[in-house]
């Protein structure tokens, strides 16, 4: 369904734009379609009916495939207890169901919503993951308290945009792959512990036997500290928007 709305994508495979490998342990896998997601609830106020529940191999969640009344299709993300035939509307004034889309300011406190905005206008980019929500917990002048999957506790402008509901496939992170092509075929490469290695190839090696890392705190093949390293950016924009972190 909706043709128009899949395209051809060339995956990466863990490579920069000059040929490189910067992500290791990429490649192979099953060839995918694209589905352009419509993240961005820019049909405010047309009504659209879901006409198909589909899988996406390029997300953990399901999405739906929904026609508008003016003709056009999108798919989105699917919440959790939504069919096909159902009417989905994003506007100011629409009702509290599952799947439609409001700002913050109009959902009530206690409410599980996904799909979340940043910034008003740029499109869904918190919570979109299988099986997952948001809690809105809080409102005072122009900002909204919301709880994230993560548990972290954080600041949203009352004018971005939000969907009710939860999002679908909440089964997705009890899958067992079970055998080591599932892994291949979702394009993930087999990895080798830095410590079944020798000192040439990762800091980590060598030793007789089973031997420790000999060193205080793992790191990286390039010496880099990792495995527990905090590696986010000091004086980010966001930090005076997180109330409480996971």
């Amino acid at each position: 369904m909706f043709k128009q709305n899949k395209y051809y994508n060339h995956r990466q495979k863990g490579r920069n734009n000059s040929g490189r490998i910067t992500s290791r342990h990429r490649g192979g896998g099953h060839s995918r379609l694209y589905r352009q997601i419509n993240f961005q609830k820019i049909k405010i106020n047309i009504l659209g009916q879901v006409k198909s529940l589909e899988y996406d191999p390029n997300r953990s969640a399901q999405i739906i495939g929904v026609l508008y009344a003016d003709g056009s299709q999108m798919y989105h993300v699917a919440p959790t207890g939504i069919q096909v035939g159902k009417w989905l509307v994003a506007s100011e004034t629409a009702p509290l169901s599952v799947g439609n889309a409001l700002p913050l300011k109009q959902i009530p406190l206690g409410t599980n919503v996904y799909n979340i905005e940043s910034v008003p206008g740029r499109g869904g980019q918190f919570v979109r993951a299988a099986g997952t929500s948001a809690l809105l917990m809080a409102k005072f002048g122009s900002w909204v308290t919301l709880r994230l999957p993560s548990n972290e506790v954080r600041l949203f402008s009352k004018n971005c945009w939000a969907t009710i509901g939860e999002v679908s496939n909440l089964e997705h992170f009890n899958k067992c792959l079970k055998k080591a092509g599932r892994s291949r075929w979702l394009g993930r490469r087999p990895k080798v512990r830095g410590s079944a290695k020798n000192p040439v190839d990762h800091p980590h090696g060598g030793g007789e036997g089973r031997a420790p890392i000999g060193r205080s705190h793992p790191v990286t093949p390039w010496g880099k500290p990792t495995l527990g390293k905090r590696t986010r950016r000091p004086r980010k924009y966001s930090d005076s928007l997180i109330l409480r972190r996971s």
